[in-house]
Order: structure tokens, then sequence, then C-alpha cells
């Protein structure tokens, strides 16, 4: 990477354990990842069509971020958050994480933390994604720095919502009869928060809501009733989805204040992509069909909500560019206080904004998109706020033209914005 890139971009972190001293001064810190849900399926961002008060809530006693960018699938955005990496670098296939890479788990148990995560794995590969990835093998969670976890999907596949068949540590994978496979995460999660709340913990839960298949939550009378073996997947139970999804992070809250804690914890809320293309949604009035899989603002432009009682200033809302290789560093500078010292991840950090500090914004995001899966095409292209060039030449507004319906002529621009342009140029070429 060429030199100018490392005013910009995060390094490698010295993660050293701390002083015993301030053992008690190092906040817990959960990472909440949602499901395919765009930005505006929360009441804070404008959504006209769901209740999400608990997230409202957090957001509005917290910072709302109104520019946090995504890849527009699944397992792409996974490999880079947890990695802190562009996918050109580190994605080896659909479903996998590559072993050889180290994560924000690993780096936070040699910090000292104790490290859980819940809800949706993916990222070991069945023997199809497997062999799309030429017989590459993903990781098993212990080997991606978790001490603890409760999970959908490691090595099968069964239900997530009701009868889940999920993997517990310890406890193997069984079928849970009855059950809510969403209940059943954050319940896991509360019970190591309890074990846990005089040490410093991370808790990383990537949900399984509101994804596909769109079917009645506990909070519905069909729910009793309903055959989890059924093909039922009905995009009018989106909106209960996205409610229970609000609630189960009310519930995490709920806990962290029963334990005394709150001052000490920060939440950090995201989805990982759009929503999916089936859901239309509603936003200040007008309507908004997800585009879950695409590259469109409505395919990456997500949600993201940090909350820290006492250090993050209550009614912040945050106008800078937030890239998914931003966290890694983030977190660790949080955890660990330590700067960035040499190159290791494509992420700068946006811990100094949370706390009001002199920080570095980002003046562009990138994205390399290629997720070897369905009948995506890979597309490469940097953006800000309102410029968005494709490696193809294809340039956008995306202000004026958020899905990308009228590429724009080059030529045609003035000369500030054909400076940018010849910018982002620059960039898809040093990211190869």
């Amino acid at each position: 990477m060429k030199s100018h890139l490392l005013i910009f971009f995060a390094a490698l972190i010295t993660c050293c354990k701390p002083n015993p001293s301030i053992q008690n001064q190092r906040p817990n810190i959960i990472l909440i990842m949602a499901d395919d849900l765009g930005y505006e399926t929360l009441g804070v961002y404008g959504s006209d069509s769901y209740k999400t008060p608990h997230l409202d809530k957090l957001a509005n006693e917290g910072m709302r971020f109104e520019h946090c960018y995504s890849t527009p699938l699944c397992t792409p955005s996974r490999v880079q958050l947890m990695t802190g990496k562009y996918n050109f670098r580190n994605y080896i296939g659909f479903g996998l994480l590559d072993p050889a890479e180290k994560t924000f788990g690993h780096y936070m148990q040699e910090a000292g933390y104790k490290t859980c995560i819940a809800g949706k794995w993916q990222l070991l590969g069945n023997p199809q994604q497997q062999k799309l990835a030429g017989g590459k093998v993903g990781t098993l969670p212990e080997k991606a720095g978790f001490d603890d976890y409760c999970l959908w999907q490691i090595d099968e596949l069964g239900s997530r919502y009701k009868n889940p068949l999920l993997s517990i540590k310890g406890k193997g994978t069984r079928k849970y009869e009855n059950k809510f496979g969403p209940d059943l995460f954050v319940d896991h999660i509360n019970t190591f928060m309890r074990s846990n709340k005089d040490n410093p913990f991370f808790v990383y839960y990537p949900m399984v809501l509101t994804h596909d298949p769109f079917v009645p939550t506990p909070d519905n009378k069909e729910f009793k009733g309903f055959n989890a073996k059924s093909k039922v997947n009905d995009a009018s139970y989106f909106g209960e989805m996205v409610t229970y999804m609000d609630k189960l992070v009310g519930r995490i809250v709920e806990e962290i204040e029963a334990l005394g804690i709150r001052e000490n914890t920060l939440i950090l809320f995201i989805g990982d992509n759009g929503t999916d293309r089936k859901v239309v949604s509603t936003i200040n009035g007008s309507q908004l069909k997800g585009d879950k899989g695409f590259t469109t603002d409505a395919g990456t432009h997500v949600p993201f909500i940090a909350n820290w009682k006492g250090k993050i200033k209550a009614g912040s809302i945050n106008n800078n560019l937030i890239d998914f290789t931003d966290f890694l560093p983030s977190i660790l500078e949080a955890a660990t206080s330590q700067k960035l010292t040499r190159n290791l991840s494509d992420g700068l950090s946006f811990y100094p904004q949370l706390i009001g500090e002199e920080h570095i914004a980002r003046d562009w995001v990138f994205c390399h998109y290629d997720p070897n899966w369905g009948k995506f095409e890979p597309k490469r292209y940097v953006q800000d706020k309102t410029w968005k060039l494709y490696e193809n030449g294809e340039l956008f507004n995306i202000q004026e033209d958020p899905l990308e319906k009228n590429p724009l002529k080059m030529e045609q621009q003035p000369e500030v914005v054909k400076n940018k342009i010849e910018g982002f140029k620059n960039l898809l070429k040093e990211y190869q």
C-alpha cells in the first residue's frame, strides 16, 4: 500500500495486556449485527413501517451514524467486519472465514477480554460452499477467537427460528423443541454477561433476525401452532420480526443495567447489508424496496448506533463515513487505549469520534464485491456521500440517484468533481 494511505488507514495494533490497576476501567464491548436490515427499517432513521423503540432510545441516548456502509451480502460483510480487511485480501468463498485470518475475537482475547459469540455462524462452509471455493474449508468459532458460543449453522443447517438446531459450547448440537432461536441466543449472552460482569468482556451477536424465511415470532398468537418445517416465507411477517429483533436488543440492555455495568459498556449496533428485496418499507414518507445483494444505496447503507452511557454525548448525529473495516481498529482502541502503529487493517478507528476527541474522518469508502455465490456480478467501487465511481467507469450522484438509474458522463462534470473522481480512479488502481 502506498505511503499516503497510511495517514488514513489503520494499522497493526499492539495488543498489550493492560495494567491490573486499570482492569475495572476497561469497557465491556457488545457488537450487535442484525441480518438483512437496511437503515430504512429503524424509527430513528425515519421509518414509518416498523416499531423499534429500544434501538431508537439507544440512538437518542447515544450516537446515530448517517453514513455507514457494508458490502451487499452477509459473508463478505462478516469477513470484512471480523478481520478489518477488504475482501480482495482475504475472502475465500461464500460461507467461509479463512482459518489463517486473525479476527477481533483473537485480539480481544490477547487484550485479556473474555469473548462470546451468539447467533449466526455460517463461516465453516457446507460441502457446496467448500466445493465452490476450490475445496477450501472455513473456521470454527473456537479457532476464530471465541471462548464461548451459542450458534446456528456451524456445520449443520436446521431451523434458526422455531425448533432451532443450535450448537452450544460444551453441549454439542441439538434441536430445541418449541423454542425460538433468537430467544436462546439472548439467554446465552445474558448468562455469559452475568458470569463475567467483574471482568472485561466482548460479545459479538450476529443476529439471525431479520433474515428470511419470514415467519411468526413468539409475540404472534400464530407461533404456537406454526409448523417449523413448513415452507412459509411471507414478507408480511417482516414487520413483527423487526420489532422482535428490537425487543431482544432491549433485553440485553436491561440485563446490562441490572448488572450495574451500564456506564462501563459500549454497545454498537449495525446491519450486515441492505434489506431483503421482497420487502418494501416507508421511510420519511417515501417507499423504498430493499436491495440486498446489489451495490446500490439500498443494498449497502446500514444503520449504525453507538451507545455508551456517560461517554458518548446523548443525541449525537454523526455525518462521517464509516466502513466495515473500521470496526476492528475501533473496538481495539476502545478496549486497550492503544494507538495504531503498523499496517494491518484497512480500517480507520472511529473511537475518537465516539468520545468527542480530535479525529481523522474518512473521505471515501471502498468496496470489492465478488461473493462467488448466486448470480451476483462482481463489482468494485469507491464512493463518498455524494459520488460513486465503479471500476468499469460508471459514475453516479448517489444523493440525487441512490438507486443508480442514471449514470453520468465524466466530461460533463465541473472540475472539482473531475478532480475527486480522478482520486477515486487512483484508489481503485491501488486496491488490486
